[in-house]
């Protein structure tokens, strides 16, 4: 039996000592791979095994930052998919060993084609030997207790991908605007892209009473429409108050009788608002940063008429 606690803190500490190794080994090889990249106008990434794995996660964080960057198999290129590879084009070829055979058969063709290959591989490797850029992924061994299963180099290997793209990102001054626009379906893109606008509850769906009607009508209109609140208006639909949920329990909790009691009794006035255009993101600060949190925000235009509410939940469920 193994000390289960023990041996995984020793799996993670020989990927921590592999990581620090590659981190003490990088050079003047890092900065001209980066320079390549900036200027690339195609990225190209492939391996097999773990390293095509690898290979498709950082294809992947390379489009997320607004880049062209692709995935190729080294096999279906040599079946037609080298087409993609074009003159000046990037290709970054990952490989433990360096010398996988599938890998090694795509090189002349790369270099045929006039493509700049950055190899993330070990020393003394084929491909360190045979590439344009070569960035020593070596290790001293795996965290496998055999040293046969891909952990430490799968993650110094992916630890130099993140590392190239995110220099890349900042080089190219990409901005959390430019990064948003390529996940608009992510709870980013949602935050940074859509407006309150898009998904408040407006016109029939939106709960509204005026100060003089009776509190417990407040109470029918919020269960009605069922979205924790009523914006309280006067007789021109300009926002005085808010009656909430919690509202609701405090006036309870204070009055014996609320029969006699009117909505400008019980309303929060004057509450914090946003305007229709406003980001999600912006009406998600508004809710939380703050020292109590809010729930619901009413939603009014520039001469405070209320045309809408945004909750919470609104802005972070997963889908429209």
């Amino acid at each position: 039996m193994i000390d289960t606690i023990l041996e995984a803190k020793r799996i993670i500490q020989e990927e921590i000592n592999s990581l620090l190794a590659v981190k003490n080994r990088l050079d003047s090889n890092f900065l001209k791979a980066v320079d390549f990249l900036v200027n690339a106008k195609k990225i190209i990434i492939s391996g097999v095994g773990k390293s095509g794995i690898i290979a498709r996660k950082i294809a992947g964080t390379f489009a997320s930052i607004g880049l062209e960057a692709h995935y190729l198999h080294p096999v279906d290129a040599l079946h037609g998919d080298i087409g993609i590879v074009q003159e000046n084009n990037i290709v970054l070829l990952l490989s433990k060993s360096g010398s996988t055979e599938e890998i090694i058969r795509l090189v002349p063709f790369l270099k045929s084609r006039k493509a700049k290959i950055i190899a993330l591989a070990s020393k003394d490797s084929f491909l360190s030997k045979n590439s344009d850029v070569f960035l020593d992924c070596s290790i001293e061994k795996e965290a496998c207790p055999l040293n046969i299963v891909p952990t430490s180099s799968a993650v110094v290997t992916m630890a130099i991908g993140d590392a190239l793209a995110l220099c890349v990102m900042q080089i190219k001054n990409i901005t959390l605007e430019d990064f948003t626009r390529q996940h608009p379906l992510g709870q980013i893109g949602r935050n940074n892209i859509l407006q309150v606008q898009d998904i408040m509850h407006k016109e029939k769906q939106l709960p509204v009473v005026t100060k003089e009607m009776p509190f417990k009508n407040a109470i029918l209109e919020i269960t009605d429409k069922n979205l924790g609140c009523c914006c309280v208006v006067d007789n021109k639909n300009h926002l005085i108050g808010i009656i909430t949920d919690g509202d609701v329990r405090r006036a309870l909790q204070k009055f014996d009788d609320i029969r006699n009691l009117r909505a400008s009794d019980v309303m929060t006035y004057n509450p914090i608002t946003i305007a229709p255009d406003a980001l999600l993101g912006e009406a998600l600060a508004k809710m939380e940063h703050r020292t109590s949190q809010i729930n619901v925000l009413p939603v009014v235009v520039s001469d405070n008429t209320c045309i809408g509410v945004i909750r919470l939940h609104d802005i972070v469920r997963s889908e429209l």
